[in-house]
């Protein structure tokens, strides 16, 4: 349950509520009886642990092995890429011999 702060605005006092979510904001200072308005703060929660930081997940990444030595297309796996051997033209890329008036 979220924790509120609210000040009073006879007495001036800042006090705080644990409500729900789905209850109603206070209006009346049980202490004075003066109207309260809420007050916007800081939400206070600490994550605490490893893997909360980009650095914690590029330490994991960068500890294990089999990610540095696999290459991107699956070759031999050192890390070194060679270049692709030209294809050899097909049969296709000719051009078709053209028939002329002569040949016939």
């Amino acid at each position: 349950m979220p924790l509120y702060e609210y000040e009073c605005k006879k007495c001036n006092e800042v006090f705080e509520v644990l409500q729900r979510f789905s209850d109603a904001p206070v209006k009346v200072h049980e202490g004075c009886g003066g109207k309260v308005a809420r007050l916007l703060t800081a939400p206070t929660f600490q994550f605490k642990g490893s893997g909360f930081y980009i650095t914690d997940y590029a330490n994991k990444h960068s500890s294990s092995p089999s990610h540095e030595s696999s290459g991107s297309d699956g070759a031999s796996g050192n890390g070194v890429s060679k270049p692709a051997a030209p294809a050899p033209p097909s049969a296709a890329s000719k051009p078709a011999p053209s028939a002329s008036a002569s040949d016939k």
